[in-house]
């Protein structure tokens, strides 16, 4: 038998609001499969697998709008959104790592009481910067360059399997 979760349940496993999730139903983005005979909302599996994709969409800076077309329209599946997050993941990585050797640098200059440059100041004041700070568009850009890569793979994987 499929496990079912009411709003309640069901926000307090993923950490939204039960404002949220009825919101998200109000709007069409993310109804759930059944209900009570008394009319409470009841989520399946299958609910819980379009969530992540709504909120891995999210992440990736759309819109609720686009967040909704993009899922309706099947142009992207569950796995190229996971691609899609895991590419995000890795960008920031290295954001990270970046930064984190920016310091390490500046860090071993002030422990032999060197004097920083202005240039060491600027690096770690743009390092300090995240890829959150970035303007909707600029994150919107990052995420449609990967909705074209994960298109062409697509592309690339229909063409080998057909005769």
């Amino acid at each position: 038998m499929t496990k079912l979760w009411k709003v309640g349940d069901l926000a307090k496993l993923t950490g939204l609001t039960v404002r949220t999730l009825r919101f998200y139903d109000q709007i069409g983005l993310f109804s759930p499969s059944a209900q009570t005979e008394s009319g409470h909302r009841l989520y399946g599996e299958s609910d819980l697998s379009r969530l992540h994709q709504i909120l891995a969409l999210k992440e990736l800076g759309l819109s609720l709008e686009e967040v909704r077309s993009v899922l309706n329209g099947g142009q992207v599946s569950p796995l190229a959104i996971l691609e899609l997050q895991m590419e995000r993941l890795r960008e920031q990585i290295r954001h990270h790592e970046n930064r984190l050797d920016l310091l390490r640098h500046v860090s071993k200059s002030v422990q032999r009481e060197e004097r920083l440059s202005a240039e060491d100041f600027a690096s770690l004041l743009q390092a300090m910067k995240t890829e959150f700070e970035k303007p909707v568009f600029e994150r919107r850009s990052s995420w449609e360059r990967h909705l074209d890569r994960l298109g062409e793979t697509l592309a690339e994987e229909n063409e080998n399997q057909e005769p």
